[in-house]
């Protein structure tokens, strides 16, 4: 049995460099040092319990991160979606539905594709051939991180606001508080989160005042218009998303990263290799029975096999905190729950078409309930009208995973517990769609310009944040063929 320690605060300055200020070690430290997070079981069906709650669940060293006190101050100064628990989020799971609206797949082609497919057009550019390419890559997202929240970017973003989010990355990438680099950049978000939010809600007030150029190539615009500015989705909960999105976002450096490293040549996976030329020499896009097409299955197994959110992260209410901190948490993770045997025949293959045949998220209801053996579907199946002026609600499956139905037509997605890379059933990532079709354009990026990567030879490569607790070397290049 490990003693815990008799006196934390001793123990913590034993570890931290000289000059840490005393409110970050109360606040982020102490926090960090004195909670637990623990393993959760591997869900059978696509769904998380209830008495697993998103509300607060965050890692309780982060909180300095996002309030002025330490501690979440979610009424006065606004929270994310992805920090509220469901008996909070509006009638039928409403804030997540009006935050869904602004990703729903009919969406991408006429509002979003055309800055997605810049931003990769200038990854790609010849003037980067031979050169660590993530370096490049962080040299424009958070150009297209902001131009597709509020259509702005380029000068228009001011240098404290990128250094906000360049910070805020570091944070979450190297996530250890006793570092000197985490405290550094920890603190510069504190110093800099105010003038971020004063920033981002003058944006939202040019979107209201029609000043941004084709508004609805914006996910305020949606937030706007579906959520009215009520109790359910307030004004100051969208300036909130517009900068914890910067969590969710993190995670598509560590995606690109894990994409170009198993295609590379040198020392890549045969099998992917294998598969996106199989799949990009046929018809990538065109639909061979099933939901999904050849292109949507390969970028779906990546994203399986890649995994970049190790699970989704739930608030446990302990009756005796550990030394008295009161705080834990729980992961129900995403890598076993997508290798799991019980979920595939062949969970260690890299094999696209297990999706051919994969459930989809307009396919549960209380019948499929019933043949697995439950009296009932824990969710039921209530649709959320938008009010933005498309024929579309956005409806979720009986496991409660959010999908679209636009102009008649659903829009599902793979309803299986062994497809979890975007989480489980009402927790589910918003965000799905939008990263798939990133990845596709990615990829079609990467074929048509005969894009090959390898590794460079570097004497020390840079160590980029690149996701929540992940750091990587800088040290992937390519070439056009």
């Amino acid at each position: 049995m490990i003693e815990p320690p008799k006196n934390p605060d001793e123990r913590a300055q034993k570890l931290l460099p000289p000059g840490f200020d005393p409110a970050y070690v109360e606040g982020a430290v102490k926090p960090f040092l004195l909670s637990g997070i623990y393993q959760g079981d591997v869900p059978s069906v696509p769904m998380i319990d209830l008495a697993f709650s998103k509300e607060k669940a965050i890692p309780a060293h982060i909180w300095g991160m996002l309030y002025d006190g330490w501690l979440p101050n979610m009424e006065e100064d606004g929270l994310s979606v992805f920090l509220q628990g469901y008996e909070n989020r509006g009638p039928e799971n409403e804030r997540k539905k009006i935050y869904f609206s602004a990703l729903t797949p009919d969406l991408y082609e006429p509002m979003y594709a055309a800055r997605i497919r810049g931003f990769f057009d200038r990854l790609f550019d010849p003037a980067n051939e031979s050169k660590p390419l993530m370096h490049q890559y962080y040299q424009g997202y958070f150009d297209l991180y902001w131009d597709l929240h509020l259509g702005v970017s380029g000068e228009a973003v001011p240098a404290e606001v990128r250094q906000f989010g360049t910070s805020f990355n570091a944070v979450i990438g190297f996530w250890f508080p006793t570092l000197e680099v985490v405290y550094e950049n920890y603190m510069q978000v504190r110093k800099l989160r105010q003038p971020l939010k004063d920033w981002v809600d003058a944006r939202v007030q040019d979107i209201l005042d029609g000043k941004v150029p084709e508004p609805g190539k914006t996910f305020v615009h949606y937030w706007l218009k579906n959520g009215g500015m009520g109790e359910t989705f307030r004004r100051k909960d969208i300036v909130f998303e517009c900068f914890h999105n910067f969590l969710a976002f993190s995670q598509w450096g560590n995606t690109f990263y894990n994409i170009m490293a198993r295609l590379s040549g040198d020392r890549g996976d045969e099998a992917v290799r294998s598969w996106f030329e199989r799949t990009m020499s046929g018809r990538p896009d065109e639909t061979d029975g099933g939901a999904f097409t050849p292109l949507d299955r390969f970028a779906m197994e990546l994203m399986r096999v890649i995994s970049p959110n190790g699970g989704s992260f739930s608030s446990l209410t302990t009756r005796q905190g550990f030394l008295g901190s009161g705080y834990a948490g729980i992961l129900h993770p995403h890598p076993d729950a997508s290798r799991d045997p019980r979920h595939w025949p062949d969970p260690d293959a890299f094999n696209p078409d297990r999706y051919k045949d994969a459930p989809t998220s307009d396919q549960t209801d209380d019948e499929r309930a019933r043949r697995m053996g439950l009296a009932r579907c824990p969710f039921g199946r209530h649709g959320f009208a938008v009010k933005d002026g498309r024929d579309a609600q956005i409806a979720n499956s009986g496991f409660g995973a959010v999908h679209g139905v636009v102009d008649g037509r659903t829009q599902p997605v793979c309803d299986s517990a062994g497809y979890a890379p975007f989480g489980f059933g009402y927790r589910r990532c918003a965000g799905e769609f939008l990263t798939i079709f990133a990845i596709k354009d990615f990829l079609r990026t990467v074929w048509r310009e005969k894009i090959a990567f390898s590794h460079l030879q570097l004497d020390r490569a840079e160590m980029l944040p690149v996701g929540p607790g992940t750091v990587v070397q800088d040290d992937i290049g390519f070439r056009r063929g």
